[in-house]
């Protein structure tokens, strides 16, 4: 019914291409669909988790890490990564600690603008490369008392100063997307905070990709007590210039209402889904839907050079505390 533009989560080259082939050939508009999961520190060879990686400085080897990475995820039939993860965070009873690269805004600046390189090459339409996602826009990692998805409360002076910086250089770097973050930052949910997605992120740090919600955000503005229901959360992330609702449908179920109760402009609409449009076609998906994931895996999986790099930069992570 044309009605999913992306997938998350495993899936064989196999599975891809059949389901892309339902999107390009069955469909109205033949739109082909992307295939994104979270490649965060390795695909089919595991690197050490991020802040261990970090803990090499070792910028070059982080973003080979990410080459390879893509590479292997590509082979796979994934068009989309969800990295890098570029939340600072000093607290360590926050959960998701080991994702990012720890409490150091110069360090976490420039590894994340090294995985955007790694995953996205000099060509993103190659069968070699990815998307990269900036994840989680903003300041995930400074919720009070370490509690996941909880309220964000900094002064604009420490956002910008301390966690701001590694978001920006990702983008700099030339990211195509960007996930908005469960939290709220100053009492406004990031899905539906206009602030941050369009006046920051868009004006301020000249991004042109497209923003992902993360996985049901939207819904969940409901629960930070923004919004009456996903109606009027669709409303709210909308008009903040949020492209892709991830999982929870709520686009989906209230996006033509909005539109023809006048809540929503149509010209809105078309600026969305032409952000979306516009990566799927840097991604090479218009030329050839089918090119991720016809490689021939056994050469791209489990390459002896490429699990040698792996244990030294296992190596190299090691910290003695």
């Amino acid at each position: 019914n044309g009605e999913i533009g992306s997938l998350i989560a495993g899936f064989n080259p196999q599975e891809s291409h059949r389901m892309q082939r339902i999107a390009v050939e069955e469909s109205r508009l033949g739109i082909p669909l992307m295939f994104g999961s979270d490649i965060i520190h390795g695909c089919r060879i595991t690197f050490p988790e991020n802040i261990a990686m970090s803990c090499s400085w070792d910028i070059d080897a982080i973003e080979h890490s990410a080459r390879i990475a893509a590479e292997e995820s590509a082979a796979m039939g994934l068009h989309w990564t969800f990295s890098p993860m570029c939340d600072i965070s000093a607290d360590p009873r926050w959960g998701r600690v080991s994702e990012g690269s720890g409490e150091d805004t110069y360090l976490g600046s420039k590894i994340t603008a090294a995985m955007v390189r790694g995953y996205q090459g000099e060509d993103l339409s190659s069968d070699k490369t990815i998307a990269a996602c900036v994840k989680h826009f903003a300041a995930y990692g400074a919720p009070q008392a370490g509690r996941d998805y909880h309220t964000v409360d900094m002064s604009e002076m420490m956002f910008r100063d301390r966690y701001l910086p590694p978001y920006a250089s990702a983008i700099g770097a030339g990211a195509v997307t960007v996930m908005s973050s469960f939290n709220d930052l100053m009492g406004v949910p990031a899905s539906g905070n206009r602030w941050l997605l369009h006046t920051i992120l868009r004006e301020e740090l000249g991004f042109r990709g497209f923003v992902v919600s993360d996985y049901s955000s939207i819904h969940e503005m409901v629960a930070h007590g923004v919004a009456a229901d996903d109606k009027q959360a669709s409303e709210m992330a909308m008009k903040a210039h949020l492209n892709m609702n991830m999982v929870d449908g709520a686009y989906l179920a209230y996006g033509q209402s909005l539109v023809e109760e006048g809540r929503v402009s149509e010209k809105l609409i078309d600026e969305l889904c032409r952000e979306v449009l516009a990566v799927k076609y840097r991604l090479g998906l218009f030329d050839d839907p089918f090119r991720y994931g016809s490689q021939n895996q056994k050469e791209a999986y489990f390459r002896q050079e490429n699990l040698d790099f792996a244990r030294e930069l296992a190596a190299e992570s090691m910290v003695l505390l």
